[in-house]
């Protein structure tokens, strides 16, 4: 409500056209889900942010973990994520579309690349963290690897679980937007490129807040309550 309320007092003093006031951007919303446009970029864009998260997460995760675990392995891999984690995401966009070309498979690699480090590193933290008393008692007890995964390892991971998935989705959908105004003819980038050239301000707020409002969605809906159910042992 603050932020409705700044944003229309300073779109009425400075009363331009670079400024719209938020009815109008509301307006253009309904105007464009009335002709399907708004929902149909969306949607793509929503199927890469998924994809790309999906990749992050598992490959992230499974290396993060291994490197937590394993000494060597963390030495080893260490300086590839430092490289990772420095080498500008536009590098990474425009390699991946001029090795494998203007498709959705580059689209998502990229993306995907971008996130694995962070993930990585997050879930490395998690797995150093762990309580070695518990995997030894797991041990003693000959538990299979799967059993300690699941009952000593995982649920010890979750906070750090949620921290990469929490900070991955925003960070993925920023990355999408960046990749499909580069190299796609369809998404949300691509409409904010397209709304750029024609200096249209109030489509370029209208497939923000629209996306917003779905990555907001899917953060209170989804990964909220997950992290609330998963975590519930720690309450008892």
């Amino acid at each position: 409500m603050l932020l409705l309320v700044l944003w229309t007092l300073t779109a009425l003093i400075i009363h331009t056209e670079t400024l719209p006031t938020p009815w109008l951007v509301f307006q253009r919303i309904a105007t464009e889900l009335g002709g399907g446009d708004l929902l149909h970029h969306c949607l793509i864009t929503l199927g890469r942010v998924g994809g790309a998260f999906i990749l992050a997460m598992a490959v992230g995760s499974a290396i993060g973990l291994y490197m937590g675990l394993h000494e060597t392995a963390d030495r080893f891999f260490d300086p590839w994520l430092l490289l990772m984690l420095n080498l500008p995401a536009l590098v990474v966009i425009i390699l991946c579309y001029l090795w494998i070309g203007l498709n959705e498979a580059a689209a998502v690699l990229a993306v995907a690349l971008n996130k694995i480090p962070n993930v990585a590193v997050t879930l490395r933290e998690g797995a150093k963290a762990l309580d070695r008393d518990l995997l030894e008692m797991a041990r003693c007890y000959r538990l299979s690897r799967s059993t300690t995964l699941k009952a000593v390892i995982w649920p010890q991971l979750t906070p750090f679980v949620a921290a990469a998935a929490r900070s991955g989705l925003a960070l993925v959908w920023k990355i999408v937007l960046v990749v499909e105004l580069l190299g796609r003819s369809n998404g949300v980038g691509f409409q904010l490129h397209l709304y750029f050239q024609l200096f249209d301000v109030s489509g370029i707020l209208a497939y923000s807040l629209a996306f917003i409002v779905i990555i907001w969605g899917i953060e209170q809906g989804l990964i909220r309550p997950w992290e609330r159910r998963v975590n519930r042992w720690r309450d008892a």
